[in-house]
């Protein structure tokens, strides 16, 4: 059987160079996905700052029905300033309530005993990174009328 021994002057360094053209291939691969995981991760977080901010619009929302009663039938509206959400050291809503007018003749009511009050509520809220979510809602209040008239007297 016949080895065959390699002359050491014949080596040119070929599996060197390879396996450096190899790691550097890895390494870019591995740089590439921890910037990409980054950029995911800050995604994440702005989406959760938008949902911050969207449950805020809606928290105003509703703390501006329970104050209906005190809108203006001018049609002026009533502004709350902004306001922190309970439990958040980031999030607020700001509400804007105003009188749109009212209907005398409600469908499936008796007519006359009835009245039913208009009203347009925008709330703005907003997180950390400037998330903002504005929403607009509208609001139908239906009361009696007391003798007939358009009495106001609302108890949401």
């Amino acid at each position: 059987m016949k080895q065959s021994i390699q002359n050491p002057r014949k080596q040119r360094g070929a599996a060197l160079v390879i396996g450096l053209i190899l790691l550097l291939i890895l390494t870019l691969l591995a740089v590439s996905g921890m910037n990409s995981a980054s950029t995911e991760l800050i995604m994440a977080g702005n989406e959760q700052y938008r949902q911050n901010a969207f449950q805020a619009a809606e928290t105003g929302v509703e703390q501006a029905l329970t104050t209906l009663a005190n809108v203006p039938q001018s049609g002026t509206p009533t502004v709350a300033p902004a306001t922190a959400v309970p439990g958040s050291a980031t999030d607020e809503y700001a509400t804007s309530s105003r009188y749109l007018g009212d209907d005398l003749n409600i469908p499936g009511f008796s007519a006359g005993k009835f009245v039913g009050f208009h009203y347009e509520i925008t709330s703005t809220g907003t997180s950390a990174r400037n998330a903002r979510a504005q929403h607009v809602q509208g609001a139908f209040v239906i009361q009696s009328s007391g003798s007939g008239g358009s009495e106001r007297s609302i108890n949401p």
